[in-house]
């Protein structure tokens, strides 16, 4: 099909140039006639046929745009809603780029009332006009400060209906029609009318007063309802316990669904916490994981203490004292770690265990081994129950020849990083030792 003046053309395009009408930009002459050889569009000028290869500017939203969305993810402190139009931008119904088809709206933003959390004022598949108030780097929007923001569609949680506006309760703004669910919308002047503002329905929203007993008691102070779907509140009721599934999936800001790996949920379950003393100021304190002995342990008045400044040397000097005597105990009960290096690839563990058992008491014998290949990577780790036996074994066992080649034994670092002494010499060593 050839195109004509008006037409949209890709590279390739037959394009029709009428008699008396020369070719211009964007064409090219072949055999069969003339062809489009840019993206664009046909347009003729001063008896001139070209191609324009304008193109429309990206419909991205920018600071101060209103934009219609779909609440998308409710977490305990912020609303996702995945964007479908940029209202204010001419052409913005257009695709938007990938990283701009999001947007966070937080607690503090959803409406001018203490909320507890952005589910107690709109609901999973609810229709809402927002207006961004940051792009960079993330989009951010707010349903506060006109009366033309908040919820302009939303469906019952029970039975799927459109929700209708109503006054009948003070703060259940909106009920459905056909059962007996009411609940709470921050309403935009144009609910139940699409985009059209046709009244005042945001007087509903109450901003600046206090909720009505009634309503304060389901608001969700315990984090509970802002995971549930549309249909949640009729399957669980209104108030019940988070379930196992639900809390599993509440991670932090990498586990957002939608935006493909931009984190938005928050909370997560609670972290078992372990009791300890802080060393620096001996109070008892609890820690979100398990304390290691001769690590500084404090608790948040002494941390706040210790980033401000504020700790004294006297202070600072007591608490390496108790780490070294924690260290000391810690070492005598924990045995001693040795890394073995240059080992040959067959060595097995029985063969370590039969040379190192005669120095003492062994723990546990470890020989590092691939995860694909299941080979040997040719260095091991031997434990000893007592500290002073291990640090002997080490001195004797080094340069000791085990599977006809000279091995090397080191005390392993105790704070996990492997061997000690450095990391370029460690790895000469391994490298030696398979050549």
């Amino acid at each position: 099909m050839t195109a004509t003046v008006g037409d949209l053309v890709t590279p390739g395009t037959p394009v029709e140039v009428p008699v008396g009408a020369e070719p211009g930009n964007g064409l090219a002459e072949a055999s069969a006639g003339f062809v489009a050889v840019v993206n664009g569009r046909i347009v003729m000028d001063d008896g001139n046929i070209s191609v324009d290869p304008s193109r429309p500017p990206i419909n991205s939203p920018n600071v101060g745009d209103l934009v219609i969305g779909e609440v998308n993810r409710l977490n305990e402190n912020v609303a996702e809603i995945r964007i479908l139009h940029v209202e204010s931008n001419e052409g913005g119904h257009r695709s938007l780029p990938a990283m701009k088809l999001f947007a966070d709206i937080h607690v503090s933003e959803v409406v001018d009332r203490f909320t507890p959390s952005p589910g107690d004022a709109m609901r999973m598949r609810d229709i809402v006009r927002a207006k961004i108030t940051k792009s960079d780097p993330i989009l951010k929007a707010t349903t506060k400060g006109s009366t033309n923001l908040g919820v302009l569609s939303a469906l019952c949680t029970q039975c799927g209906e459109d929700l209708v506006a109503s006054d009948d309760k003070p703060d259940f703004n909106v009920k459905c029609p056909r059962c007996d669910y009411s609940a709470y919308r921050v309403l935009s002047d144009g609910f139940g009318h699409g985009h059209e503002i046709r009244s005042n329905k945001s007087k509903l929203n109450r901003s600046g007063e206090r909720w009505s007993p009634e309503a304060e008691a389901g608001l969700g102070h315990d984090g509970a309802r802002p995971y549930l779907s549309p249909l949640a509140d009729f399957r669980r009721g209104a108030s019940h316990e988070m379930p196992a599934s639900a809390k599993a999936t509440r991670g932090g800001r990498g586990g957002r669904g939608g935006r493909g790996g931009r984190g938005g949920g928050q909370g997560g379950p609670r972290r078992e916490m372990h009791k300890t003393v802080c060393t620096l100021c001996g109070c008892d304190t609890q820690v979100p994981f398990q304390p290691t002995p001769g690590k500084p342990i404090r608790c948040r008045d002494c941390m706040d203490k210790v980033k401000d400044g504020r700790a004294s040397k006297e202070e600072l000097a007591k608490e390496r004292a108790t780490m070294n005597e924690m260290r000391a105990k810690a070492q005598a009960t924990m045995g001693t770690k040795l890394f073995v290096g240059r080992l040959s690839y067959e060595t097995s563990e029985e063969e370590l265990t039969k040379a190192f058992s005669a120095l003492g008491k062994l723990k546990s014998v470890q020989i590092a081994m691939d995860r694909e290949s299941g080979r040997s990577k040719g260095f091991a780790f031997v434990t000893f129950s007592d500290r002073d036996e291990g640090l002997a074994a080490a001195k004797k066992m080094n340069g000791a020849e085990i599977g006809g080649r000279k091995i090397v034994v080191e005390e392993s670092n105790p704070s996990g990083g492997g061997r000690k002494g450095s990391h370029r010499r460690g790895r000469d060593n391994r490298n030696r030792s398979k050549r």
